[in-house]
């Protein structure tokens, strides 16, 4: 019990194309979040979690939380780039966990089964991420809108998460780039530039993130599939 996740639902509706931040839209019947912290905070290798928020979202998030029972969640509030947001949220974790697991809370598919065996990996490599190779052929394009080369489809993942580390050593990582003013599009990529290797686990072409009306509606089928009704 020494390892914590810090999930991060400070983001907009911009590409969603709403006003609010989108993990407020109902999938089966609740927020698209709810899914998410709901799966972390039941399951018995995750002894803490911190939800990281906007502020305009933060009273009814908290709000939420009280009523359905959800428990050891500490709320603490998002930073202007997603990569603040997650320092955010590593500090706020207690003293006595050793390991730590970043999750977009709007990947809401994510199964108890993977979520352990990302725990277990996570203890012996110290830094381990979710994946999936592509599925289609990727251009490397130029400012001029010209094919520039053709990587081997063979050798690329498209990244998932959640992305765990031992919570020291993504903290130095976070540190080392905010005072190189070093930005990454995900914690990994702030590890592997510090030199550390990454281990890559098989993801799953479910645990999608949604971010525009076409994948609520993949969801919703995500969804019914499991539950096996029509």
């Amino acid at each position: 019990m020494n390892t914590g996740a810090v999930i991060v639902a400070a983001g907009s509706g911009k590409r969603m194309g709403g006003e609010r931040n989108k993990l407020w839209l109902p999938l089966a019947g609740k927020p698209i979040f709810c899914h998410t912290i709901e799966l972390f905070v039941s399951h018995p290798m995750i002894a803490e979690t911190v939800l990281v928020v906007s502020g305009a979202d933060r009273a009814d998030i908290a709000e939420l939380i009280e009523r359905h029972g959800y428990r050891n969640i500490k709320l603490v509030a998002g930073g202007a780039e997603r990569q603040e947001s997650v320092q955010n949220g590593l500090a706020a974790l207690s003293a006595s966990c050793e390991y730590v697991l970043v999750h977009d809370a709007a990947r809401p598919f994510l199964t108890a089964a993977q979520l352990t065996a990302v725990v277990e990996r996570v203890q012996q490599d110290q830094a381990t991420i979710l994946a999936v190779p592509v599925k289609d052929t990727i251009k490397i394009v130029g400012d001029d809108g010209y094919v520039e080369s053709t990587p081997a489809r063979e050798s690329l993942w498209a990244v998932q998460t959640p992305q765990a580390f031992r919570l020291a050593l993504l903290q130095d990582a976070h540190r080392q780039a905010s005072d190189a003013g070093k930005t990454g599009t995900d914690d990994a990529m702030l590890v592997e530039w510090m030199g550390h290797r990454v281990s890559v686990m098989m993801g799953s072409y479910e645990n999608i993130k949604i971010t525009t009306p076409d994948d609520l509606w993949l969801g919703e089928e995500i969804l019914r599939k499991r539950l096996g009704s029509d």
